[in-house]
């Protein structure tokens, strides 16, 4: 069930190349994949790797230019478990984590 918390997190703007993130809920999460493969249940028991971009910092600076960031608002990520800080907004969680932890892109 996908949450509509905009208004919420307006009040956090990510710095540099970071990136604001809203976790799947274990109801949002598929045990079965399009192509068939059937996702144990002892992969819900670990904390989601997945989740929706809610907000995106400006970029980082590379050899003096600004580089902008590969994800935008509303991209579906992958990221890295341990690469992350929780971070509670009235009462929801969200994970701010660099650009450089997110492993890619869901395509739909």
């Amino acid at each position: 069930m996908a949450k509509n918390n905009d208004s919420k997190v307006q009040k956090i703007t990510p710095l540099a190349d970071r990136v604001l993130v809203r976790p799947f809920e274990e109801s949002e999460l598929e045990s079965k994949t399009d192509s068939g493969i059937i996702i144990p249940d002892t992969v819900k028991q670990e904390k989601p790797e997945q989740g929706e971009v809610i907000a995106v910092g400006e970029g980082r600076y590379q050899d003096g230019e600004l580089r902008a960031p590969q994800v935008k608002k509303g991209d579906k990520v992958i990221f890295s478990k341990f690469g992350y800080d929780e971070v509670t907004v009235e009462g929801e969680e969200y994970y701010l984590l660099k650009e450089d932890n997110i492993l890619a892109v869901i395509n739909d």
